[in-house]
């Protein structure tokens, strides 16, 4: 079996025997894969254990055994790639890290590579560590929004005066009120179209949004997943995220 070096983020961590994890982690040149990681939670006279380096959104260097015909792997060595200053300590920044590590859990179900889906979660995570605090609460909607372009069904920036109904089934802006409920008009259709504009997290200061506002566009943003990911569910981080936020 091969070794591979890779980067990975990791999703989820799960206590297995006395001392051990399953994790999930998004690799760079893998996608997503579960791995089983020896030995990680016995702490002894030298220190804890190393678990800490699996906490969800850690982006970590990995140097991997990998076998496409198994559905768990195995990690020869890891370390930090990234030392967040903020992600672990920070509430706002945990809860947004959380909703966003619990969104990917729902949308990337195969184990085919994707790097430039890596690159765009790697930067969201960086920018999301970094970034000025007035842009911590819009967050959620830029990285809704634009991760959905990775997953074939992006909303189209079509907004006009006329084309002002947000049809979130369809994914586009339409001249008539649609005849479902999932759909967002007004001042919310500007604010999506205006989200959809944003390249960088940092612009995010210059939409102020006012707390009502963004759990209406969080909320109908879920819903759209919903609409084109299949057993999608509920996002359990959401109550946390907006108790946080509020």
């Amino acid at each position: 079996m091969e070794l591979h070096k890779t980067r990975g983020i990791v999703l989820r961590a799960v206590k297995y025997g006395e001392t051990s994890l399953v994790v999930t982690i998004y690799t760079e040149l893998f996608g997503i894969q579960s791995y089983l990681v020896n030995g990680v939670r016995s702490s002894s006279k030298k220190g804890p254990g190393k678990a800490g380096l699996f906490q969800p959104a850690a982006i970590l260097d990995l140097i991997v055994y990998h076998n496409e015909l198994k559905n768990l792997q195995r990690i020869r060595e890891f370390k930090w790639a990234v030392l967040y200053q903020h992600i672990f300590f920070d509430v706002i920044r945990n809860s947004v890290a959380l909703l966003m590590v619990e969104l990917l859990q729902k949308c990337l179900r195969q184990p085919e590579p994707n790097p430039e889906l890596f690159y765009f979660i790697e930067d969201a995570f960086l920018h999301l560590d970094a970034g000025q605090s007035r842009v911590l609460a819009n967050f959620p909607l830029f990285f809704i929004l634009h991760l959905a372009v990775f997953f074939g069904f992006r909303i189209h920036d079509d907004y006009s005066a006329k084309n002002s109904f947000l049809d979130l089934k369809e994914g586009q802006f339409v001249a008539e009120h649609p005849e479902h409920p999932y759909f967002l008009e007004g001042n919310y259709s500007y604010l999506t179209a205006q989200l959809l504009r944003v390249q960088q997290p940092q612009e995010l200061i210059e939409l102020p949004l006012n707390q009502e506002t963004r759990r209406i566009l969080l909320q109908a943003y879920l819903s759209f997943y919903a609409l084109h990911v299949s057993d999608f569910g509920e996002m359990r981080t959401l109550a946390v995220l907006q108790t946080v936020l509020g």
